[in-house]
């Protein structure tokens, strides 16, 4: 199976018949095309068109980051599997109100709901989250009447304001967390606005294998500057996968405050934090569970494809998106 490769060097890439060459100053990597689905470029490396257009013949994305680890954005082959059908419906329940709205509550639904159910687990650990279970088990049973997206994403905001508020009880106080983002002021926010771009740029190349247009998303605005359904679909997985593995990186002591760096008004995970993290990133996607609906083992990559696939069965009205519930 194709994987992500992550390249964290300053360097070139090149083609050789069918392989892709990384030459750095220390060596040449070769990497056989048909085992690369994705380039994640944090290292400043050169390339040239020739190199583009072998890229996009074998459906590779690109995904380019600043030496902070910012996304700055992908070079998104062009789409060989969207279909005009579902494009058209993608658009009409974007244009309608109602199925826009419809679709935006179960993408929060399914976040909180996540988030609750992760809090539960915390909980029978002994920790103490109950206001935080209380607050956002209330808000839940708001969503359902909000009555337009921007009361959604209010909603969203002031329930994730309550979760991010137990952090410190759930990791301690050092790893306390109030939400900023560019640029992020400690380590916490640079760990979890780092974790979250990774989840986006994941859930990006999983759209690319779909009918899907990135570009028309219903909870988060569709605009000229970005992809927006990633957004929407990265709601439900954030508890899931980025929470999760930075709990888990900080328990286990792996992360260290040698791992940052701060530069001017901001806190940056340094390239061995950043190698850390990617490392538990694809150990995250690579984890496998048993399906219920399947029968069998899957992995939490494949369950960010079936989640889309859910959501082209809604499109096109056959079965209504039931978002992804965290066991």
């Amino acid at each position: 199976m194709p994987k992500p490769v992550y390249i964290f060097s300053s360097g070139r890439l090149s083609r050789l018949a069918n392989t892709l060459v990384l030459e750095t100053e220390d060596r040449k990597r070769h990497l056989p095309v048909e085992q690369v689905s994705e380039l994640y470029l944090f290292g400043e490396v050169d390339l040239n068109k020739r190199f583009l257009e072998f890229a996009a013949q074998k459906g590779i994305l690109l995904h380019f980051f600043n030496r902070f680890g910012y996304y700055v954005g992908s070079f998104y082959p062009r789409e060989h599997l969207l279909s005009g059908y579902l494009t058209l419906r993608q658009a009409q329940h974007y244009l309608d109100a109602n199925r826009r709205l419809n679709l935006a509550r179960r993408f929060v639904e399914g976040g909180l709901e996540n988030i609750r159910r992760l809090l539960r687990k915390e909980e029978a650990k002994g920790k103490r989250v109950s206001d935080a279970l209380g607050t956002i088990e209330e808000i839940l049973s708001q969503v359902k009447g909000a009555q337009h997206v921007g009361e959604l994403m209010a909603l969203e905001g002031r329930a994730r304001e309550s979760y991010y508020a137990v952090w410190d009880e759930l990791l301690g106080e050092e790893w306390s967390l109030e939400r900023n983002r560019r640029p992020p002021k400690d380590p916490i926010n640079a760990l979890v606005s780092f974790g979250n771009t990774l989840l986006y740029t994941a859930i990006l190349a999983q759209i690319y294998q779909t009918h899907l247009d990135p570009r028309i998303g219903f909870l988060h605005e569709a605009n000229y500057r970005r992809h927006s359904l990633n957004l929407d679909v990265a709601e439900v997985f954030k508890p899931v996968l980025v929470d999760r593995m930075i709990f888990r990186l900080i328990r286990r002591g792996q992360i260290k405050t040698g791992h940052f760096l701060r530069e001017g008004q901001g806190v940056f995970l340094s390239e061995a934090g950043k190698r850390l993290v990617v490392e538990e990133w694809e150990n995250s996607l690579q984890a496998t569970y048993r399906h219920l609906s399947l029968k069998r083992s899957v992995s939490y990559r494949t369950t960010l494809r079936l989640e889309l696939y859910k959501l082209e069965k809604h499109l096109m009205e056959e079965n209504p998106y039931t978002p992804y519930r965290f066991r």
